[in-house]
């Protein structure tokens, strides 16, 4: 295989795999009601449904660079694929044990994922970090989106109803993993293995863990929340608040594309976009709280600071790295510490609405926590490497 055949399907393999990651996640949210109904579930078992793959997130992403760093970064991928197309299809079995197993095991498939995808982006495109970046998360932003918009539609239609809905959504991974599959007989391949340590005594590794975190937290708490608040603080109807969090998504998808473009190749010019998508993300929350009115304004500007935010993170994982295995370290801690406080965040944010009676003061909270995040976001863009 050629150098060039094989680059470009690892350009086409990465597409695939940010077209897979997102979309078993955002299809249960649509359906919920569906299967709440269908499997008698309690309010509590449906959240912990939603909740699942966030704490899948953070119990394993430790545990991914360990075996990457035995088998090789593009082995694990392969068999997070695999794992991703089983729990999926898992879910189609009728009951709420394959439901529930189901979905813990694609939450563990897309946490290998996810740890890997930054390490492989710093092994086979050192060069192209922010561009490759970006194109992976607007793809699973895209994705994502859809499979929230057509899961409702789709279990009307088809056998099987809201199961095969939701498993559908094997068919990407499994294609990804077919493509993959050839990729393993590279040379490239076996250099990518190798175990680094995590990098917990390192202070740029943590500023890095933070902003990845913070930005985390800030997502879904609003994807959490956000229809909620619209109603009771702006009076809209069901419908509407849909729309925003439609709104939220879309803005994000724009923040994703631009923020690389800011960012460029220089390290000065990434700190300033990271520092600019903090300050959008300040500026749409605190909006949200100061101008219940003006929620369409403030979805906007909350998810163009979220979007770039989180391409911005993500990059910061690949560049602070110095190597494929320091990557796969330095991301299995940023994620793992990092979905941990965002699977805090919309608990905190709801009980803290429950004791306060109100939106003030949480939206209060949660916009001093932005503010927050501009210490991360400078220090995480320094030009050193972990």
């Amino acid at each position: 295989m050629t150098r060039r055949t094989t680059a470009l399907l690892l350009l086409l393999g990465l597409v695939l795999v940010g077209c897979a990651m997102r979309a078993p996640l955002t299809g249960v949210g649509s359906v919920l009601p569906l299967v709440t109904a269908d499997l008698h579930l309690s309010a509590a078992a449906a959240g912990a449904l939603t909740s699942l793959p966030l704490l899948a997130f953070a119990a394993s992403s430790l545990v991914v660079p360990k075996v990457a760093g035995r088998i090789g970064q593009r082995p694990a991928l392969v068999l997070a694929l695999l794992l991703l197309g089983a729990g999926a299809l898992l879910r189609w079995v009728p009951g709420v044990v394959p439901l529930f197993a189901g979905t813990a095991v694609v939450g563990v498939a897309i946490a290998v994922a996810n740890v890997l995808v930054p390490a492989l982006v710093r092994t086979e495109f050192p060069g192209r970090i922010a561009l490759l970046t970006s194109t992976y998360v607007v793809l699973m932003q895209v994705v994502g989106s859809l499979a929230s918009g057509v899961a409702v539609p789709l279990a009307t239609v088809v056998a099987g109803g809201w199961r095969t809905a939701l498993a559908v959504w094997a068919a990407p991974a499994l294609l990804a993993a077919l493509l993959w599959l050839p990729l393993l007989r590279d040379h490239r391949a076996a250099a990518a293995r190798g175990h680094a340590p995590t990098p917990w005594r390192s202070p740029l590794a943590w500023a890095v863990t933070a902003f990845t975190g913070s930005q985390s937290l800030l997502f879904y708490v609003l994807l959490s929340w956000l229809a909620t608040i619209a109603r009771d603080r702006s009076g809209v109807d069901p419908t509407s608040a849909g729309v925003l969090l439609s709104v939220l998504q879309v803005a994000g998808v724009v923040g994703s594309l631009v923020a690389p473009a800011v960012a460029g190749r220089s390290v000065p010019r990434a700190r300033a976009a990271a520092i600019g998508s903090t300050a959008l993300s300040v500026a749409g929350i605190g909006l949200l709280l100061a101008a219940p009115a003006a929620a369409h304004a403030a979805v906007v500007l909350a998810g163009l600071g979220g979007g770039g935010s989180v391409v911005l993170a993500l990059a910061a994982v690949s560049a602070r790295a110095a190597d494929g295995p320091g990557a796969a370290a330095l991301s299995g801690m940023a994620q793992a510490l990092g979905y941990a406080l965002a699977a805090v965040g919309p608990i905190a944010f709801g009980a803290l609405h429950a004791l306060t009676g109100g939106w003030t003061v949480p939206l209060a909270v949660l916009t001093a926590f932005a503010v927050v995040q501009f210490v991360p976001a400078w220090a995480a863009h320094r030009d050193a490497t972990v």
